[in-house]
């Protein structure tokens, strides 16, 4: 799969007005579907957008395009760039657009509740947001405290799901290891041992209900034994 090309629909007007190629070849090549490129040649669409030719910028040439066309069946392929330019890092903050801007609260108290373990800094770098609105929110200082609803980052669009597997993965690894809270099951040892003292006190507690009542029965028939023979000497 061949990259998209700079400015895909100023492309694609470049190549409906000076070339033969097909709408699906113009779409494929651009990215674009083939009714937007119906649209363009048209005229119901792109009127603004002024042509970009390909050929000059280096990502199509005049062999290509001859070649698509001559067989509409043929695919056109992106010119190899001879200048590799290096993807540069990324530095401060994230820049969130004008339309996305009044999310940042809710994603940040979003992050804050689920998050615990990211810090400030990989906040700020996941929604563009700076450190004193962080503190306000975890703080619920923020002048819009009472309206903020936690949001996730991700489907607000103010950060993708592999930034933010990225932070927390960092995070967790040096974050130290959580407590257990409430209580914990016990090891199959110390249950099979609790059962056999249990049952050993129950078999001794009955032994010993055992031992007494023999003792009562024996007492009661002395007690009654003892009149008897008594009025028996007296009758002789």
């Amino acid at each position: 799969m061949s990259a998209t090309p700079l400015m895909p629909k100023a492309t694609a007007v470049w190549l409906v007005e000076n070339t033969a190629l097909s709408f699906d070849q113009i779409a494929e090549f651009c990215r674009l579907h083939p009714l937007e490129v119906k649209a363009i040649a048209d005229g119901e669409a792109a009127q603004a957008i002024k042509g970009l030719d390909p050929v000059s910028t280096g990502q199509l040439t005049r062999e290509e395009i001859e070649r698509g066309q001559r067989d509409t069946k043929y695919r056109l392929k992106m010119a190899e760039t001879k200048v590799r330019v290096p993807a540069q890092k990324r530095r401060g903050p994230r820049y969130t657009p004008v339309s996305r801007r009044q999310d940042r609260p809710n994603a940040i108290l979003w992050l804050l509740r689920n998050h615990p373990e990211l810090k400030d800094a990989a906040i700020m770098r996941l929604v563009g947001t700076t450190k004193p609105t962080i503190d306000s929110i975890r703080n619920r200082q923020h002048w819009n405290s009472a309206n903020l609803t936690p949001s996730d980052p991700v489907t607000l669009g103010l950060c993708s799901q592999i930034d933010l597997d990225l932070e927390v993965e960092r995070a967790s690894k040096n974050a130290p290891p959580r407590e257990v809270e409430g209580a914990t099951l016990l090891s199959a040892e110390q249950t099979t041992a609790a059962d056999a003292l249990a049952a050993a006190a129950m078999r001794s507690g009955r032994r010993d209900d055992d031992e007494l009542d023999a003792e009562a029965v024996f007492a009661k028939l002395k007690s009654l034994k003892g009149p008897v023979e008594d009025d028996e000497d007296d009758a002789y």
